[in-house]
């Protein structure tokens, strides 16, 4: 099992979501400790353990350390802002 953190920054991002996609989220998010790779998520280019999952139109962007069973969430967004940088 491995354990799920999310950044502050990805808490307030969800805060600003509606509530019927931000429980989906959350499902999902909480999905991630029993198996960090499901079935439809995809590794993203030019990072070594980066991934994103879909939620609707929302991206929830991950990263995982399978030495200390960890899954740290950075970023919760519309896809047309999931992607930039800040």
């Amino acid at each position: 099992m491995y354990k799920v953190i999310i950044k502050k920054s990805a808490i307030r991002e969800l805060e600003n979501i509606t509530k019927v996609f931000r429980l989906k989220i959350i499902q999902k998010i909480d999905d991630l400790a029993s198996d960090p790779r499901p079935q439809g998520i995809r590794k993203l280019e030019n990072s070594l353990n980066s991934y994103r999952i879909r939620v609707g139109s929302y991206r929830v962007i991950y990263t995982i350390e399978d030495q200390n069973l960890l899954v740290e969430v950075i970023k919760v967004a519309d896809r047309k802002d999931a992607y930039r940088s800040k």
